[in-house]
């Protein structure tokens, strides 16, 4: 078996992965503020945990994941400062707060199942964990905190290294942190907010401080603490999470452990910190406050199936930037198509389609099954999932595997399922068919589609290349594209 290597964004250092507890993963991943829809820059980092969780499980490990629901305690300034998200988007809907979290969480979810991403083992929802954030917070209070007559403070000079995650805190990244009367330290951050005089909060609960709401950062130590135990294997997040919210997480953890130096990375509370880099789109349709942002629901009603989305962000290292574009959508959906359309022509050379153990091919199961002719595909796209986690590489092999002819059909489909089972593309399910999503605003009609197509078909067979192409243009006017030679002739997206 190959080592796996993950890069330590505490380290800045690639790293043999070695589990905390043998034969066992335990992985945290900072969940969505249920607020508003989350964008597609959001969802990258969920497709990034889920194929990490995917290789540990391929490589035979015991896998507990949770993801945290942030329902509470998130100020609208990630840099800790402003109104709670929660509070002030129930305040706008004029609703309870309660119900915006269950539907926004129940958007979430549906995001997540579009996008073919693992549940985890626990949704650990933080409104369930307020009595374990009490007992946490008044474990470190006398020790590392101070009360102003905000809230309770962590004083971050109590603990060693703090913003090594971040690199250092500077200048640059004080001015983003709230200026508070009587802080101690610019960087110091509340872990219990009081409820300011004279104000009612939807939510609030009595502490020792006064009554009010726990911190953001306090809610992730409790859930990870309390789930998986200190330390455990690896906390993932997005890289705006690497510069702030992380490093106090940490910094909680050291507290709470009594550990030291960061030098020890288990000090931290999880061995490897993991960071996905930004999503970039050009136009500011990023931004949840642009109206029409973009967000996996507006994909789908512009004709896309949400794996060209999942496609697009394996196509990119998780720890690069990647450009979101119409164009490299479209791209991305036109690889997938072309995947398929190879999966279809194996499938019909099957009298049946190999069966999966429940939780996927491990590695070791599938070089066992699929013969000698296939083991150094195998090797290959094993060798780069686990080269921190090199999916536009895996994919490659994948699609030097699809193109295999004249080798045994039913392994070589075991094989393109023990990848699959990493990249989480559906390929053994999915049909070219099901790619085909009516935009929304498509007016042409099937049957309209049909009879253009076959005008347009008697028009080549005829050699009236002009007719040919008017029609073609009359059917791309209306979000038709057509493909010819393809014999199914059914593809158009607006």
């Amino acid at each position: 078996m190959t080592q796996l290597v993950l890069f330590n964004s505490l380290t800045r250092q690639l790293e043999p992965f070695s589990p905390v507890h043998e034969g066992e993963a335990r992985v945290y991943t900072c969940g969505p503020t249920v607020y508003n829809y989350p964008h597609i820059g959001n969802m990258r980092a969920y497709v990034f945990a889920d194929i990490l969780g995917r290789t540990l499980s391929a490589r035979g490990l015991k896998l507990t994941h949770v993801i945290n629901i942030t329902d509470v305690g998130h100020l609208t300034d990630d840099a800790d400062a402003g109104e709670d998200k929660m509070e002030k988007m129930a305040a706008q809907r004029a609703q309870s707060i309660w119900d915006i979290a269950k539907h926004y969480t129940e958007a979430y979810w549906a995001d997540v199942k579009a996008l073919n991403i693992r549940a985890p083992a626990h949704w650990s929802v933080a409104t369930d964990y307020i009595d374990d954030m009490l007992a946490f917070a008044k474990s470190i209070a006398a020790e590392h905190c101070y009360e102003l007559d905000s809230g309770l403070y962590f004083d971050v000079s109590t603990v060693a290294d703090y913003g090594r995650l971040a690199r250092a805190v500077t200048e640059e990244g004080e001015g983003r942190i709230e200026a508070v009367e009587g802080k101690r330290n610019a960087a110091d951050f509340a872990i219990w907010r009081k409820t300011p005089l004279g104000e009612t909060r939807q939510m609030e609960w009595d502490s020792p401080w006064g009554r009010g709401a726990p911190g953001w950062h306090l809610e992730c130590s409790v859930m990870s603490g309390k789930l998986l135990g200190f330390p455990f294997d690896i906390h993932t997040g997005g890289i705006d999470h690497r510069e702030i919210h992380h490093p106090n997480e940490i910094a909680q953890n050291q507290a709470f452990c009594g550990c030291g130096s960061l030098t020890e990375t288990a000090n931290s509370g999880a061995r490897v910190w993991m960071h996905n880099n930004f999503l970039v789109e050009r136009s500011g349709k990023m931004s949840k406050s642009s109206g029409e942002f973009l967000r996996l629901q507006l994909l789908i009603d512009k004709g896309f199936h949400p794996l060209a989305y999942r496609m697009m962000c394996l196509q990119a290292h998780y720890r690069s930037e990647l450009e979101f574009s119409w164009e490299g959508l479209e791209a991305a959906l036109t690889r997938l198509k072309r995947m398929l359309i190879a999966v279809e022509a194996l499938k019909a050379k099957l009298d049946e389609l190999p069966e999966t153990p429940e939780d996927g091919w491990t590695f070791a199961e599938a070089r066992g099954e699929v013969g000698g002719t296939f083991i150094p595909f195998l090797g290959r796209f094993e060798s780069a999932v686990e080269d921190d986690l090199n999916t536009p590489q895996a994919l490659t092999v994948l699609e030097e595997v699809l193109a295999q002819k004249k080798l045994d059909p039913a392994h070589k489909a075991q094989v393109i399922a023990a990848m699959d089972a990493v990249l989480g593309l559906d390929l053994l399910t999915v049909t070219r068919a099901d790619l085909r999503i009516r935009p929304k605003l498509a007016t042409i009609t099937a049957a309209d589609i049909d009879e253009l197509l076959a005008r347009r078909k008697t028009a080549r067979a005829e050699k009236d290349f002009a007719t040919s192409d008017a029609l073609r243009d009359e059917l791309a006017a209306q979000g038709v594209e057509v493909m010819d030679g393809d014999p199914l002739a059914w593809e158009w997206r607006l």
